[in-house]
């Protein structure tokens, strides 16, 4: 019996009594602890994997990357803007415009077409866009999340909300085949089979510049 490994019993005036075993509470509240910090641990650790990121947060994304340099070619590696859907960066470098607040308009410009091509608008936690510096560093953080050779350009991870970008193979498609992704896992209640998901990426991926 079940009951008879976690109770011990005791006569008193009452008659026979079921007292629970002593520290019986902390053991399944400290397991219960465990379940949720350990793997919350290691999704943190493979997230910063070692990196000093910088950041740029925008309305609805928290950029991270590596230099200044690597923000200036994702910026330039993305052509997008709200209302005008395609758009060279160098447009804007010639009036002057900070890369930082332009890359951040299209980032915002992006992840709303994304919405409005899918029908799924809705508040959710803001996605992480890890940029990194070149594919080495990709597959690198590929291998140590999955402990498997990368073979693919980009992806995106459920479990910490993160999208995974090389900043030397980029365009705007790919982002927002990513942010698809992202959306559409956060939308529904039960996330759909990835064969599902995959098939509404790339519909937002071709029809993007609609």
């Amino acid at each position: 019996m079940v009951v008879s490994l976690l109770q011990r019993s005791r006569r008193g005036k009452g008659g026979r009594q079921c007292v629970p075993f002593p520290g019986i509470k902390s053991i399944v509240a400290a397991s219960l602890l465990l379940l949720f910090i350990l793997p919350a641990a290691k999704a943190a650790g493979e997230e910063i994997e070692g990196r000093q990121w910088q950041t740029v947060e925008t309305k609805h994304t928290i950029i991270r990357y590596n230099s200044p340099e690597d923000l200036k070619r994702l910026n330039r590696g993305i052509r997008f803007s709200a209302g005008n859907h395609r758009i060279g960066s160098f447009l804007s470098f010639q009036h002057g415009k900070d890369p930082a607040e332009e890359l951040m308009e299209k980032v915002d410009a992006i992840f709303e077409r994304v919405q409005q091509i899918l029908d799924m608008r809705k508040a959710m936690e803001k996605v992480v866009i890890n940029v990194y510096h070149n594919s080495s560093q990709l597959r690198a953080a590929f291998f140590q999340i999955y402990r498997q050779p990368c073979r693919i350009r980009a992806w995106y991870r459920y479990w910490n909300n993160t999208i995974y970008l090389n900043v030397r193979d980029l365009h705007e498609g790919m982002l927002a085949h990513e942010m698809a992704h992202a959306i559409i896992d956060h939308y529904m209640v039960v996330r759909p089979p990835r064969a599902t998901a995959e098939i509404l990426a790339r519909y937002v991926d071709q029809h993007l510049e609609e």
